[in-house]
């Protein structure tokens, strides 16, 4: 008897497979979109702090600093829009530059130290022995040499000290940079200690400014110059005139125009002086070395004796070397009006 044979059923669950792998494809499609819609706003900020300072070289470039209630202001808000779904666009507050502190180095910090520097010496400034100049760009107090050092030295005397520890007081309160700038008439003087004006000038410039530093003011704002007597206001030909000459010049700088006084000195200096008044060469007097350059273009050489304090921003002309075999300067009495 021939065996029964059973017929094979066709399997009709074969679109299981396919449905199944669809099914995952689709699951882990949605998880991505999820995913990629919502923003972690922790590991946000991170990267765009990142991204700022490698670029602007800033590391707090989200948080905005602390504001007071009368000088707060909105935060810009910068959208970042997403490149794969067209949600809402997610707004990081990047702050706004931080206003200049009042009183630094601008024109509303040089009034006040004009007027300031104004109320406190105006009886000299009233006899002409205090003279204040103001510039969109610096501060000028002019001080004749009468009221501050004796005849031929750089020692200050005993009633200069009351006048500059007063001014002092006034500028250690403000942070702009000071120069402090010696200057002499014509007359020569060869002493051991002071072989020529230069020396000299430079000397009562920088007795200015240790006392300066002395009552107050930080060091690393002074630099000081001699100019000798290669920059006269008036004619060395009348004793008003040397008297003239004879002078301490304190700059205040504006912090923001350090460069223009440099390159204006020789302008200005020509302007006061005018032709009359440029110093004769004479046997004590070399003669001035040929233009030089420099960063900001061509500027006279002068001689000058220069003490410059390393962070003074304005460095002068540096005075002409001399030979050594060059004729030293005769020796001659210091006149009695020096």
């Amino acid at each position: 008897m021939r065996r029964h044979r059973h017929e094979e059923h066709q399997n009709h669950e074969a679109w299981a497979i396919p449905y199944a792998d669809l099914m995952t494809l689709l699951l882990a499609f949605f998880v991505v979109m999820y995913a990629v819609s919502v923003v972690n706003e922790g590991k946000f900020r991170v990267m765009s702090e990142s991204l700022l300072q490698a670029f602007n070289g800033n590391s707090q470039v989200i948080a905005p600093p602390p504001a007071s209630e009368g000088q707060r202001q909105p935060a810009a808000a910068v959208p970042i829009r997403h490149s794969v779904n067209r949600s809402n666009p997610v707004t990081l507050p990047l702050p706004l530059q931080r206003p200049p502190a009042p009183g630094r180095g601008g024109a509303q910090s040089m009034h006040d130290i004009e007027n300031q520097v104004r109320k406190a010496l105006q009886p000299l400034i009233d006899r002409k022995l205090v003279v204040v100049r103001h510039t969109p760009n610096w501060l000028e107090i002019e001080i004749r040499t009468d009221i501050l050092f004796p005849s031929g030295v750089a020692q200050l005397s005993t009633s200069a000290n009351a006048v500059l520890e007063n001014l002092a007081g006034i500028l250690a309160r403000f942070p702009n940079a000071l120069r402090v700038e010696g200057f002499t008439d014509n007359v020569p003087i060869s002493t051991a200690q002071y072989p020529s004006n230069w020396e000299l000038s430079a000397a009562r410039a920088a007795s200015v400014a240790r006392l300066f530093a002395m009552t107050g003011v930080a060091p690393d704002r002074l630099g000081i110059i001699g100019w000798g007597e290669v920059r006269p206001l008036a004619t060395n030909d009348t004793a008003e005139g040397r008297n003239q000459n004879r002078r301490v010049l304190v700059v205040v700088m504006n912090e923001r125009t350090g460069e223009p006084r440099q390159q204006l000195d020789a302008q200005r200096w020509s302007e006061l002086a005018g032709p009359a008044a440029a110093p004769v060469a004479n046997a004590a007097t070399p003669a001035p070395a040929p233009a030089a350059a420099s960063g900001a273009g061509l500027l006279p050489v002068v001689p000058a004796v220069i003490a410059v304090h390393p962070a003074d921003p304005l460095p002068a002309a540096v005075a002409p070397a001399v030979p050594a075999d060059a004729p030293h300067p005769v020796a001659r009495n210091l006149s009695p009006d020096r």
